[in-house]
């Protein structure tokens, strides 16, 4: 009887140790699912408590510790910081973050904001040199331009063009209007170094494409034609007519009589009308009163208009004036009495309109 009792004792004992062994393993299955669901859903959901319009900014020397306290610092809860480590090691991320900004978008998750910084997907910012501004225009919008480091605020043009690394030349007219883009960083001179090349290598695939018989000297003489006819025109189609008058002009040694040269010469005195006493006042930009081109670029030409002066389209006509309809189209004439004729023309029109308003 003793023998049989131990027996029973012993697989009842060996049972109960089999049950807490696959309760515990059952346990910690559920355990791990559980922790695993958790993990797969914080990697892939939204990041919480991230303000709007936010961005984290990732400087040289900072560890991933360091990210996090950022990320706090902008909203997020500090409960989920083992994941964002067990996340950052998985995708490579914890030991390869790169310098820069990264935007911190409505419904970003730990996994695309991780992607990102490890693959230096950073904000790029753009700003756009308009066709026909000035230099003026085109320092101010730099000023106005978000994160972008000002370099150039206190240097005078020619000390800018001494930073650029070209002393001595005139700066109107030396950068091409496009669209640049940009990341924090980067300051107005890089942008405007940029804006330089592209520039100069525009002029330089214009002239070297040129027609024959131009009655220009070099590639300077075309940059300053080219300014000249962007302020003249903001139709692209008729850039290479208006070029053609200019440079039949030119080979005729007519004056090429055009307002925007005028008003570049009077600076800060125009105040938007343009006087019969300035057209006769005399400067180096009134082409009323002086031969040829003017010494300078009066604004930047796209690389269209270089194209236009360099293509000229052939024709006639040695005259031009706006229609004056609001469409901004010009009306051609090949001698004076059709050009006198299509003034008159345009006069009748615009005393009409003020009449009307």
């Amino acid at each position: 009887m003793s023998r049989g009792k131990f027996h029973s004792g012993t697989n009842s004992s060996g049972r109960g140790l089999r049950l807490v062994f696959v309760a515990t393993a059952l346990i910690a299955g559920v355990m791990a699912y559980w922790l695993f669901d958790r993990y797969g859903r914080f990697a892939d959901e939204p990041v919480p408590g991230l303000q709007a319009d936010a961005s984290l900014v990732v400087a040289h020397g900072d560890n991933f510790a360091s990210v996090l306290r950022k990320l706090h610092e902008q909203g997020m809860p500090a409960d989920r910081d083992t994941e964002w480590q067990l996340l950052a090691r998985q995708l490579g991320a914890a030991s390869r973050l790169q310098v820069g900004e990264y935007a911190l978008r409505p419904g970003i998750t730990p996994r695309r904001l991780l992607t990102d910084m490890r693959d230096g997907k950073v904000v790029r910012r753009r700003v756009t040199i308009v066709e026909g501004w000035t230099l003026r225009q085109l320092r101010a919008a730099l000023a106005r331009a978000e994160v972008l480091e000002q370099e150039t605020a206190r240097l005078d043009d020619a000390a800018l063009m001494q930073a650029l690394g070209h002393p001595g030349v005139h700066p109107e007219g030396r950068f091409l209007p496009e669209t640049y883009f940009y990341t924090r960083g980067d300051s107005d001179l890089d942008l405007l170094r940029r804006a330089y090349d592209a520039m100069q290598e525009a002029l330089d695939a214009a002239w070297d494409s040129r027609v024959e018989g131009l009655p220009l000297r070099d590639k300077e003489e075309a940059l300053v034609l080219a300014s000249i006819v962007e302020k003249e025109t903001g139709i692209a189609g008729e850039r290479p007519r208006i070029a053609g008058v200019f440079l039949r002009r030119l080979e005729l040694g007519m004056r090429l009589q055009t307002d925007p040269t005028v008003i570049y010469g009077m600076g800060e005195d125009y105040a938007g009308n343009i006087r019969r006493a300035d057209l006769a006042r005399d400067t180096p930009y009134n082409t009323y009163t002086r031969a040829g081109l003017p010494p300078t670029p009066i604004a930047m030409p796209g690389a269209d208009a270089l194209q236009a002066v360099t293509h000229p389209a052939e024709g006639d006509a040695l005259y031009f004036v706006a229609v004056g309809d609001g469409s901004g189209r010009h009306v051609f004439s090949n001698n004076l009495a059709e050009h006198q004729a299509a003034v008159r023309a345009y006069l009748q029109r615009y005393r009409a309109q003020r009449r009307a308003e």
